[in-house]
């Protein structure tokens, strides 16, 4: 069942954000956590849901963490026919964040993403991808938008379909339907592996005191849970602030 529902997430997303098309090959970012697992074996098995004739490789950045196995992904991949390559970043991203440790004593997640990007990115043009397809969920897209505000001072959160003009590469999102708990159940239920985080920042990050923090709404408040998902794409009843541009006339004044 839980494969199921997932599948029908990713179905959503694509007929509502035209993520797939027909010929596609996809670079799927594999940290080798449950969430770009299932989404590897998921859009395996949508290609015959959607009758989309697409490629799907899965592409490991290798960071230098240590004891990091990586042994049961690739002989998953090896036994579903799944095109699977690990490439080292460069330089090891592990090695440039231990030289950028915050007031907290922690690696830095913001330059991490943005190495793992970029090697994601010159992965997917090495095996000549048109598309990246990154595991983010709706619960991340939640706790993005928390982040941003709290830490940002601004309202947004990653989106399904990007175009990442400087790579010329489309970057897609299609569990963006899904909840953590299906991909949890998915895991369970399919039997699909995993590997353990070796990133010393595991479990201790801005992020999970979001999710902790949400959990505890959602257990008082049961309905913002989809409500607050619902909102990321409800544009007709954005209602914010806007302030009144100033008159060529004020500008004038001000700059005399």
């Amino acid at each position: 069942m839980s494969m199921r529902q997932i599948l029908s997430c990713i179905k959503k997303a694509d007929i509502e954000y035209d993520l797939i098309s027909e010929g596609d090959r996809i670079c799927v970012g594999i940290s080798g956590g449950k969430d770009s697992m299932v989404l590897l074996e998921a859009l395996r098995r949508y290609r015959f849901l959607s009758k989309k004739n697409y490629e799907i490789i899965g592409v490991n950045i290798i960071m230098g963490f240590p004891n990091s196995d990586f042994s049961s992904i690739i002989n998953f991949c090896n036994n579903n026919g799944i095109e699977f390559h690990q490439e080292p970043s460069n330089p090891l991203i592990y090695e440039v964040l231990k030289l950028h440790i915050d007031n907290k004593n922690q690696l830095m997640c913001s330059i991490c993403s943005k190495m793992r990007k970029a090697a994601i990115c010159n992965a997917a043009h090495k095996y000549n991808c048109n598309k990246i397809a990154f595991a983010h969920h709706g619960d991340d897209a939640v706790e993005t938008l928390l982040l941003n505000m709290i830490y940002g001072g601004r309202i947004a959160t990653f989106k399904p379909k990007t175009f990442l003009d400087r790579e010329n590469i489309v970057l897609i999102r299609p569990l963006v339907y899904a909840r953590e708990r299906q991909i949890v159940g998915t895991v369970l239920a399919e039997e699909i592996p995993v590997v353990k985080s070796a990133c010393p920042n595991d479990k201790n990050t801005q992020r999970e005191e979001m999710k902790k923090m949400l959990n505890n709404l959602y257990k008082a408040y049961p309905s913002s849970r989809n409500n607050f998902l619902h909102m990321l794409s409800n544009l007709d009843h954005l209602d914010l602030w806007e302030k009144q541009e100033e008159s060529e006339d004020n500008k004038e004044k001000s700059h005399q």
